[in-house]
């Protein structure tokens, strides 16, 4: 995991911070247990096994070039259709219209959390176990962000658009080559690649060998495209302004479906900014924590220690982040 840096400050571009209301209960960070600080070099972790052919082969092993191809084609064209730069003030009925349809084009997957998962689920994940390298616009990705929603699964994400300047290295350096999503487990050692293989993975570590979701896997080839296609590429490459970084991990609670979720978690990739996801699913033991703290249950709902700014409105942390983490020059 690459050292963080103090986050660059420029006065003509931060808004005021806003302290937590009094009598509000503290962020969840400041009680979770925290990873230890790994250097990219001081990691020993176990690349995984794909599953066998009788366990039912992984599509994505063999498609995984043609998809790049495609991203590598998109990428462009989308960034051209994308409305320009994504700090500007945009037209929120067009934002929230295309990333409803997105949300109705991935029903049912990434909005409520399994029957019964809240006892399947074992409890080393509480500690904050997973990291995510991952970028918001890549189906793949999604795919294992749903998985995580279904299994009530917290991480540590690790944006990597297009244009990183640092995640990116951190996966080449770890994993050998640039490719998303990557998932590493501190509480195994495993490393993986491969979105198929993770989500597999994930339900036989965390979900005592319940399968995923019918359709989970599957539909990923067919409608996992349309939010990347609807949404114009929004998150998928980084913001020409970016490049401030946090001293703390910020805080999001969020649900991989919702309309107004994916939006903020767009723009925290296109920042590459790092982030503690609390997936809330419905149905998510964590969702008490959230109505505790945010005086309701209505994602998405972003906790930045670094300044104490806290928010449950996407337009007004949309501003926020595009100020407070802007560099100039």
């Amino acid at each position: 995991m690459l050292p963080l840096a103090h986050p660059t400050r420029h006065p003509h571009h931060r808004p005021a911070s806003r302290a937590p209301p009094p009598g509000r209960p503290p962020a969840l960070a400041r009680a979770r247990p925290r990873l230890p600080h790994r250097s990219s070099h001081a990691l020993t972790l176990i690349r995984a096994q794909p599953p066998s052919a009788e366990q039912g082969g992984n599509t994505e092993t063999t498609s995984a070039p043609a998809s790049s191809s495609v991203l590598s084609f998109l990428c462009p064209l989308l960034k051209f259709f994308g409305g320009g730069d994504p700090s500007q003030e945009r037209n929120d009925i067009v934002e929230v219209a295309t990333s409803s349809l997105s949300s109705l084009a991935r029903l049912p997957w990434g909005s409520s959390v399994a029957a019964s998962s809240t006892e399947n689920i074992t409890a080393p994940t509480n500690a904050l176990t997973l990291q995510l390298y991952e970028f918001e616009a890549c189906p793949f990705c999604r795919r294992v962000r749903e998985a995580m929603t279904e299994l009530d699964l917290s991480a540590e994400v690790y944006p990597c658009p297009k244009g990183s300047l640092r995640h990116r290295d951190v996966v080449r350096k770890i994993g050998g080559k640039e490719q998303f999503p990557l998932l590493i487990d501190a509480s195994t050692g495993v490393m993986m690649y491969e979105s198929g293989d993770i989500v597999k993975y994930l339900f036989r570590q965390y979900g005592q060998g319940k399968s995923p979701s019918f359709g989970l896997l599957e539909s990923t080839i067919f409608t996992g495209w349309v939010p990347t296609l609807l949404r114009a590429g929004r998150g998928m490459t980084m913001w020409s302004k970016a490049g401030a970084v946090p001293a703390e991990k910020l805080e999001l609670f969020s649900i991989e479906n919702n309309t107004y979720a994916r939006i903020v978690r767009e723009a925290l990739c296109e920042l590459e900014l790092p982030y503690v996801l609390q997936n809330v699913g419905e149905g998510s033991s964590k969702m008490s924590s959230l109505l505790s703290i945010a005086g309701s249950k209505q994602v998405p709902y972003l906790m930045d220690p670094n300044t104490g700014f806290r928010s449950g409105d996407h337009k007004t942390i949309l501003s926020y982040l595009f100020q407070q983490y802007s560099v100039v020059g």
